[in-house]
């Protein structure tokens, strides 16, 4: 066989021409690696060095996750054939997919110096979101954007954006749409600055505005999906993803955006099946691991969740929050082989912080099972130190809070607007503090036969940042002014608008459901407003087994109090007040249930909670352990075990480094369960 016949892998007949096998290559590339990178040696065999088979065999050993063994083809190849800008591309995604964010920027960047590969910066942008990387993923997504401009007047906006410069980027683009408004190029690169700045509700409404003057415009109805799903929007954002999907059904970003979305919305079977798709095709991904793992362990598949995790572990040794995903389990166990692995990590002066932390968190779960106590505390310190220097809270400002609503909430202020808001009896929250037991208290509820569990939904602190009307943190709260200047009418609206939104979760058709969002507790004026025969449950644990169930779990978003001893001990005190001022204005509104009552008397405590819902004692609510719901929280194995008493007095093992938590909490901790001032 010569030259001009190249064998297809697994074929007996020549494939035809040099040509031919190439375009075979680049065929299989996407929809199987394996056989790809096998047609790539074939042609390397007759064609020794070729520069395009290198680079397709590089590409599928990508594709394949052998991102070692693609390095060793790739960047040889790019180093000896340096204006070969497709190669350079493959460079950096490999760095992408490996997580080396600046040595993929470099690499795409010399790429698209060398030739107009116009979807360059947006596969990369994939990659990187892929890697869980999204900071990277919007600078990429950013670049895309500048790089399909090629309108003179806009070229200037585009460096400023890819500067960083976005006050001014903005303001060029704003004098730009004043005399082209039709410019969809500008709207988006407009919206982009929206999405960089956290502006998502402006991006969404700008790229809202671009389909509908170019409904054909796929890389805006990328954006929309995006600007959708990060504001919480996740049936919108799946509608816009599942066009984009039609055409093109393979893109890795697309179908691990739409996981997520999916487990937004509580689909999680449907999620755990596009993970497991797009980890077959894509297999070297610790972050889709993890992602995976999540969903498993919400739907109750233990063992399965573990093995995703240990996947990205695998892939990924010095990534941190796969252990501290295991150690999130609650119920799972660190063997010394573990232990090892996380010291040695911990050794190295390279670890980023970000993993860092998270192995402080998890390598002290591991040392508290094992009962080295004081090291254990001092893995949770150093966890916290590191993450709470990376946060801007203010305790000041959680106090001005309670402040103003104390004084405007009065028991006036509710009488005068009686009558107003959404009367629909449907929604019961659950507040409190996080690590309260609030799992718990759902879990029961939702073994009712008339009530849905569905999950912390993030609804109300959605509304409450509208009516906040901050643009930076720096600018001073009108939240509660802006409460206390809504009509009946904007009222009701606000009351429908949250049914309407938080629709998509009811899966089951029960007349109640559950919204277990415990910072909900800041909003119980609001929430009284729009939804006056909401039911309110309160559920408050001991502060000091509170506090330190808070301090010693690293949380997936929010609760920035819980970082600093201090913080959490101001923050408990605020809420025991706010809780009690409402309690004052209007009584019995809320219903308390205190954890330690709980766990000592569980049918008392449960038939007081349904007597206060106004349903009827059902057995299943003691069994609550049987009820095999998704599961979002932290303590989804723990509610899935009958209830122990053990956890109760488990923070006494660590009473003795809870000083500054103590003296935060002053007069609020001698009077638990009560309110300070309260009989």
């Amino acid at each position: 066989m010569g030259q001009g016949d190249v064998l297809t892998a697994g074929a007996s007949e020549p494939l035809g021409t040099l040509e031919t096998a190439l375009a075979h290559a680049v065929r299989l590339s996407s929809a199987n690696p394996l056989l790809a990178a096998a047609q790539a040696r074939e042609i390397l065999k007759v064609a020794p060095g070729h520069p395009e088979a290198l680079r397709l065999l590089g590409a599928a050993l990508r594709g394949q996750g052998d991102l070692g063994a693609a390095r060793e083809v790739l960047e040889p190849l790019a180093a000896a054939h340096p204006r070969f800008a497709a190669a350079h591309l493959e460079v950096g995604l490999v760095h992408a997919a490996a997580g080396r964010r600046r040595a993929a920027f470099d690499a795409t960047a010399r790429a698209t110096a060398l030739a107009p590969l116009h979807d360059a910066w947006r596969r990369l942008g994939d990659q990187l979101a892929l890697a869980g990387d999204h900071a990277g993923a919007d600078e990429a997504y950013a670049r895309h954007v500048n790089a399909q401009v090629k309108d003179p007047r806009l070229l200037e906006a585009a460096a400023a954006l890819n500067d960083g410069r976005l006050a001014a980027a903005e303001r060029m683009l704003r004098d730009h749409l004043k005399a082209s408004p039709t410019d969809v190029a500008a709207i988006r690169m407009l919206a982009e600055i929206g999405t960089r700045l956290g502006r998502y509700e402006d991006a969404e409404n700008l790229l809202a505005r671009c389909l509908e003057l170019a409904p054909s415009f796929a890389p805006a109805r990328r954006n929309y999906a995006v600007a959708l799903y990060r504001q919480t929007k996740a049936e919108a954002a799946l509608v816009q993803i599942d066009m984009l999907l039609a055409d093109d059904p393979r893109d890795p970003g697309l179908r691990n955006l739409k996981a997520a979305a999916l487990g937004r919305v509580g689909d999680y079977e449907q999620a755990i099946a596009c993970y497991e798709a797009l980890l077959r095709d894509h297999p070297v991904q610790p972050k889709a691991w993890m992602s995976l793992g999540h969903a498993l362990k919400t739907v109750g598949r233990r063992a399965d969740s573990v093995a995703a995790y240990r996947k990205a572990q695998e892939q990924a040794p010095a990534l941190g929050e796969a252990y501290w995903s295991l150690a999130n389990l609650k119920t799972f166990r660190f063997d010394q082989a573990d232990v090892a692995a996380m010291r040695a990590q911990l050794g190295r002066p390279d670890l980023a912080d970000e993993d860092r932390l998270h192995l402080r968190f998890a390598l002290g779960k591991a040392l508290e099972d094992a009962g080295a106590d004081e090291e254990a505390f001092q893995q949770y310190l150093a966890g916290n130190a590191l993450r709470r220097a990376s946060l801007e809270y203010d305790p000041d400002e959680t106090a001005g809070h309670v402040r103003r609503c104390r004084a405007t909430f009065t028991a006036g202020f509710f009488a005068a607007r009686e009558g107003g808001g959404c009367q629909a009896p449907d929604p019961i929250f659950i507040v409190g503090l996080p690590r309260a037991g609030s799992t718990l208290v759902e879990q029961i509820l939702s073994s009712h036969s008339q009530v849905e569990g569905t999950m912390e939904l993030p609804d109300i602190p959605a509304l409450a940042r509208r009516l906040d009307g901050r643009s930076r943190r720096d600018e001073a709260s009108s939240y509660v002014e802006a409460v206390a200047a809504l009509d009946g009418e904007a009222l009701r609206e606000m009351g429908e608008a949250y049914l309407e939104s938080t629709r998509v979760q009811r899966r089951l058709g029960r007349p109640f459901f559950i919204d277990k969002m415990p910072n909900n507790f800041a909003h119980v004026g609001l929430i009284r407003l729009i939804l006056p025969r909401a039911r309110i449950i309160d559920v408050r644990r001991h502060p000091l087994g509170c506090g330190f169930s808070g301090f010693k779990q690293h949380f997936a978003r929010g609760q920035a109090f819980t970082y600093d001893l201090t913080d959490l001990g101001r923050y408990y005190a605020d809420y025991v007040a706010l809780m009690a001022h409402f309690d004052a204005a209007l009584p019995g509104c809320v219903h308390r249930v205190i954890y330690e009552a709980l766990v000592d008397d569980l049918e008392g405590e449960v038939r007081r909670l349904l007597d206060y819902c106004g349903l009827p004692f059902e057995p299943a609510c003691l069994a609550f352990h049987d009820n095999d719901r998704a599961v979002r929280t932290a303590s989804s194995e723990q509610v899935r075990r009958p209830l122990f008493a053990e956890g109760v007095d488990h923070w006494r093992r660590f009473e003795p480094w809870l000083g500054p938590l103590k003296a935060a909490l002053g007069p609020v901790l001698e009077a638990y369960p009560a309110a300070p001032g309260e009989d």
